[in-house]
């Protein structure tokens, strides 16, 4: 069974989504307004439950994106999968950059939804049954229970998708991510946006990461990828 907050005001799509998931042994919760989408989504994060929000991205009071944008900013960590009837490349960009984890876009199969809800179900799961675990790296910390990143014990304020690609690299020191591999798990997306914005957000890391002796570095491979080396551990080759 996988909890799932639906965000969808359109009730003859919501009552189809509700019956249809409910058959399949999930347990839905349902806000019709971007407002209580919100205040559901903030008490199963406190609640510490793993779960998986359905979003769709035209609500009467708040639009989907800056709903997500604003779920992200206030510490929900819940995957979000993003439903739309604008189905173009750009808007998928602008929602996975906004902070969802999947989209799929309407009119859509019923068991790819189901397929997909799995999926982030997945993803979930673990990350709530290792949501106590603290990643040390020298002076850096990272907390996957609050998000938090911390050098020397003071917070280090990063964004939704900086958070996810630095737990890429802290949690596979010397493993070699390539732009295709990063655009898979912060953005949820096999497609080249033709964009550098990995190049632009590692950038970003290690601008609010720093430089030292005892801080992890993001080293590049040319024509590879890159690789986080921490503290004290292997010097390799590249940028």
């Amino acid at each position: 069974m996988t909890r799932v907050l639906l965000i969808e005001d359109d009730p003859r799509i919501a009552a189809f989504l509700m019956q249809g998931l409910a058959v399949e042994g999930h347990a839905v919760r349902h806000a019709a307004t971007g407002a209580e989408g919100l205040e559901l989504a903030r008490q199963a994060q406190a609640e510490g439950a793993s779960g998986v929000v359905i979003l769709d991205v035209m609500l009467p009071d708040l639009h989907g994106l800056d709903l997500c944008r604003t779920l992200r900013r206030q510490g929900v960590t819940l995957p979000i999968l993003m439903l739309s009837a604008l189905g173009d490349s750009h808007d998928r960009i602008s929602g996975l950059r906004m902070g969802a984890d999947d989209y799929l876009a309407k009119p859509f199969d019923f068991d790819e939804l189901l397929a997909r809800i799995e999926a982030l179900s997945r993803r979930s799961a673990a990350n709530y049954q290792a949501r106590d675990a603290v990643i040390r790296l020298g002076a850096l910390a990272f907390d996957t229970e609050r998000m938090i990143v911390t050098r020397d014990g003071r917070e280090i304020a990063l964004t939704a998708q900086e958070l996810a690609m630095l737990h890429c690299f802290v949690s596979a020191p010397g493993r070699l991510f390539t732009r295709e591999r990063l655009l898979a798990e912060v953005w949820r997306t096999d497609r080249d946006p033709l964009t550098n914005i990995v190049d632009v957000y590692v950038g970003r890391l290690r601008r609010k990461l720093g430089k030292g002796p005892d801080l992890p570095e993001i080293r590049t491979l040319r024509g590879m990828g890159y690789r986080l080396t921490a503290p004290g551990g292997p010097d390799y080759s590249g940028a």
